[in-house]
């Protein structure tokens, strides 16, 4: 229900199920302003009493599915169109036909090529006209070619410019029930962050503050409410990461999840866009530099996680109050075959086109800086 809601074809179906009327109006008035000259006037109403059905029915069809493929109707519509063109013969002879006598369907013959247009793009709507124009062609003869150019021009045109319009519109409807798809979960998430917040996270403060209070064995309780606390607090505040194109992604919702009770993740309001494997390295060397600050700042070290958007470039900043270290042991550590900074950090990051930079001093903790172009 939602997918027809914002189904930005619903007016192409509409316009081609008005344009299908018209252009059957038009046939009846060339047939009644050259009734003298067919040869059969019997089988030219049948033709129109046919195409009339079929026009009743067709137009019946799209318009009860507007917004969704009408593929298979398209094709009969383009097969029964056909079969019409033909049914001329049941007014005019074929010689009179080469001749320079009317094909009595008219520009009624370009229904199939918009309904293919409007639901398979350009291509169903190059195929539609190519068929409708070799129909034309058998009927008129290879001698007349020069004078059904201008008609082929019109269908090629017409299949090229609606199938283009479709396609563009049927992207942008999928980009706005993205959209309102994530704009529903965002309202929802807001909603129960609130319910939450009023509740849950209020109790857990609770139990952590008593608990810390208390001390022995309720500073464990205490110790699982806090790291709680941290875990409900990370998903409310989680966002989406890919965007609808799924070509690029936030990279603050994929360092969002990394917060705990120990790190704390600072990132912008706005998205910061970067191409999905850019992020993806980005975020892995975060993780290195956050598992080397358990494994050595120290059992009490706290570390912050923080996103900078500047523009042409992206910062990320990972700094911790643990016990540091020296360059020199940095360096002596990759001499050493200790591969996580030389590879898993800045490896990723070279291999990106970014820089890395590392201020530390013994007692001061480590400061990580990783760059990358936008």
């Amino acid at each position: 229900m939602e997918r027809e809601t914002v189904d930005l074809l619903q007016p192409l179906w509409r316009a081609l199920v008005v344009f299908r009327i018209i252009t059957w109006g038009f046939a009846c008035l060339g047939v009644w302003t050259r009734w003298d000259g067919i040869v059969r006037p019997t089988g030219a109403l049948l033709q129109l009493a046919v195409m009339g059905i079929w026009t009743l029915i067709s137009s019946l069809g799209y318009s009860r599915r507007w917004g969704r493929r009408n593929t298979r109707l398209a094709f009969a519509d383009l097969i029964i169109t056909v079969g019409c063109m033909y049914a001329t013969l049941w007014a005019q002879p074929l010689i009179d036909i080469r001749g320079g006598a009317s094909v009595l369907t008219s520009v009624w013959v370009a229904g199939p090529v918009l309904a293919l247009a409007i639901s398979r793009g350009r291509d169903g709507g190059l195929l539609g006209a190519a068929t409708i124009s070799l129909a034309l062609l058998s009927l008129r003869g290879v001698d007349n070619a020069s004078k059904i150019l201008s008609n082929v021009q019109l269908l090629l045109v017409a299949g090229l410019v609606v199938g283009y319009a479709a396609s563009t519109m049927r992207r942008a409807g999928d980009r706005l029930r993205s959209a309102i798809a994530a704009e529903s979960a965002t309202a929802e998430r807001l909603r129960l962050s609130r319910s939450i917040h009023d509740g849950v996270l209020q109790v857990l403060a609770q139990v952590q503050r008593r608990g810390t209070a208390i001390g022995g064995d309720a500073l464990e309780l205490a110790h699982l409410a806090a790291e709680q606390e941290v875990a409900l607090r990370t998903l409310m505040s989680t966002r989406p990461a890919v965007l609808a194109d799924g070509d690029r992604v936030d990279l603050c919702g994929l360092l969002l999840p990394l917060a705990t009770t120990k790190v704390d993740v600072v990132v912008p309001a706005a998205q910061v866009l970067l191409p999905a494997a850019t992020a993806g390295e980005l975020v892995a060397a975060v993780k290195e530099a956050l598992s080397n600050v358990s494994k050595h700042a120290g059992p009490d070290a706290r570390c912050w996680v923080a996103v900078e958007d500047l523009g042409e470039e992206v910062v990320v900043s990972i700094r911790d109050d643990g016990l540091g270290t020296t360059p020199a042991r940095l360096e002596q550590a990759r001499v050493d075959g200790h591969l996580g900074v030389s590879q898993s950090i800045r490896g990723r990051i070279a291999d990106l086109g970014g820089t890395v930079a590392v201020r530390t001093a013994p007692g001061e903790g480590t400061e990580w800086e990783l760059k990358v172009a936008v």
